[in-house]
């Protein structure tokens, strides 16, 4: 069957013609990769410059792309990990061969995790050296490829001039498939440098596929919601990269469904909604209820370790699961999978339900957060939740919040009432403050805060710099507790004591003031006052708080 009608080539005008025929002397195979970015739309790349990768980084000089330059490869994968979350755009992350390259596998693999659109391109070694010999090149690997094949969506080996722009507009088209992801190419040395005749490279089409739910599926789901006595919904981080939070509760509000939101999923539904049960996913309270449903609707969420309360959650009533991923559907409750983008399931599902009616479903909701409130309230944990509470107070209205693997962030991952943006996906420190660049790099016009504890900061210290030069309004709150703090706690329930989780760490406020970024040190009764000044003040800050804080007591053990 032909499809020669489905696409027409676009004709060029007689002056773009000449162009073609005639390109400009002096291009080399980076411009074809920044042609090709900018092409497909991109405005602003990160990266760190290596030798290898030299002939990409010259070729910026030669365009209207925006460089956002960080200290190290895997804080720049971070900042491009953000910029692809709160934009839903690419973010292209241009990086060395070999040990470049492999700094941002951490990055990387958060990114997968939080299906974040993030392009890497990568220089390789010269196209002699490849095939896995031993040559004995700077920064050579036997198969670079294969330390990324596990970690990002796709793989898209470049080997000859002619091939970039095709390789990079796939992984483009890749990393804005659903689930959005990472994806990576590479391009040997020589190719980079080599001088081109081929044209300028014009607008290219990389419009990613859309994933529609199938009917016959969506007629099943349907009929279960329709009918269910007690139905409940879980939203995951896919209702929020779907930009579908607004069909979400569109449908929960014709089926009378309660909604509770994952770590991942927060803002998906709004957190003072009568049907909101919030984001109270490790305390039994909420684990309980959700057993209770008949008909549990899971949207974007794979029920994974947080979202299951740690493996405790045993659903008696029958599973609908929306998810872009397929290896995520059933794989750790039975349930009637539909591979969809959620954002269209939503839609379909909205169409196709009858509304119901709940009297009692409101009233229900309000019980679960009542016992919640009930049992954190019977722990000695006032200063955490004041700490927290003056976060809140001080970030204005639609910054963007980036949090890091410490004590604060799982406070916050609960009982935070709006979005926020962690490292929770792959779980690796050093997170916040470069996310928090990436995000400031996307709209420097509204304040961005960066929340990490002194163990998780000392991996990201170096951004001080790129946040000074680029002059980004980002704040970032150190909690200083002098140590591993979660894992000070984890250690001492499971043997009594602690090894390795005490720290010695630098004078923070010294350290930043070093860097030109103005800094002060708080306490939790100032915090409020200092955040909010330091937050309207112009360009990066830093605020530490010096405080030892706990965790509320576990659930699931």
């Amino acid at each position: 069957m032909s499809h020669d009608h489905d696409h027409e080539t676009p004709r060029l005008t007689p002056e773009q013609t000449a162009a073609a025929l005639a390109p400009p002397a002096g291009r080399n195979g980076g411009d074809l990769v920044v042609e090709t970015l900018h092409g497909l739309g991109a405005t602003t790349v990160f990266g760190l410059p290596g030798q290898h990768a030299l002939g990409m980084f010259d070729a910026l000089r030669r365009s209207d792309l925006t460089y956002i330059g960080l200290r190290v490869e895997n804080n720049a994968g971070f900042a491009a990990d953000a910029y692809g979350r709160v934009t839903g755009e690419v973010a292209p992350l241009l990086l060395s061969t070999g040990p470049g390259a492999l700094t941002s596998l951490a990055a990387l693999q958060e990114a997968a995790a939080a299906s974040a659109p993030v392009l890497a391109i990568s220089s390789q070694v010269p196209v002699a050296g490849l095939g896995g010999g031993r040559h004995g090149y700077l920064h050579e690997l036997r198969d670079q490829q294969a330390s990324f094949r596990d970690v990002v969506k796709s793989v898209h080996p470049v080997r000859t001039a002619s091939q970039i722009p095709s390789a990079i507009a796939a992984a483009w088209e890749s990393a804005l498939t659903a689930p959005h992801g990472p994806v990576w190419v590479e391009i040997p040395q020589d190719v980079l440098l080599a001088e081109t005749v081929l044209p300028v490279v014009t607008a290219l089409d990389a419009t990613p596929r859309e994933l529609w739910p199938r009917p016959e599926l969506t007629a099943v789901a349907a009929h279960l919601l329709s009918n269910a006595v007690r139905p409940v919904i879980i939203a995951g981080g896919g209702v929020v990269r779907a930009d579908a939070s607004g069909k979400l509760r569109a449908l929960a509000e014709k089926l009378t469904a309660p909604v509770v939101t994952t770590f991942g999923g927060k803002g998906a539904f709004p957190w003072e909604h009568p049907l909101s049960l919030q984001s109270w996913l490790e305390d039994r309270h909420t684990t309980d209820y959700l057993e209770d449903a008949d008909v549990l609707l899971v949207v974007g969420s794979g029920l994974g370790e947080l979202s299951s309360n740690y493996g405790t959650f045993r659903p008696r009533g029958r599973i609908v699961q929306i998810e872009a991923d397929p290896g995520k559907l059933e794989s750790n409750y039975p349930a009637l999978g539909i591979h969809a983008d959620a954002r269209n399931a939503l839609s379909a599902l909205l169409d196709a339900v009858s509304a119901r009616e709940d009297a009692d479903a409101a009233e229900s909701v309000r019980t679960v957060l009542r016992k919640v409130r009930e049992r954190i309230d019977s722990q000695d944990l006032k200063a955490e939740q004041q700490i927290l509470s003056s976060v809140r107070d001080a970030l204005p209205a639609g910054s963007p919040s980036f949090w890091d693997m410490t004590i604060l962030a799982y406070w916050a991952w609960s009982a935070w009432p709006g979005p926020l943006h962690s490292g929770q996906g792959a779980g690796g420190l050093g997170y916040a403050f470069p996310a928090a660049i990436g995000a400031a790099a996307a709209d420097s016009t509204t304040p961005v805060l960066a929340v990490s504890g002194d163990g998780g900061a000392m991996y990201s210290i170096a951004e001080l710099a790129t946040a000074r030069q680029y002059g980004l309004p980002v704040t970032w709150l150190i909690v200083d507790d002098g140590g591993y703090g979660i894992l000070r706690e984890y250690m001492t329930d499971a043997f009594g004591e602690t090894t390795a989780t005490e720290l010695s760490r630098p004078d923070f406020v010294a350290l930043a003031e070093s860097f030109g970024v103005p800094a002060l040190r708080t306490t939790p009764e100032t915090l409020r006052e200092d955040l909010t000044k330091s937050l309207a003040t112009p360009g990066p800050s830093v605020v530490v708080l010096p405080a030892l804080l706990k965790m509320f007591a576990p659930t699931h053990l």
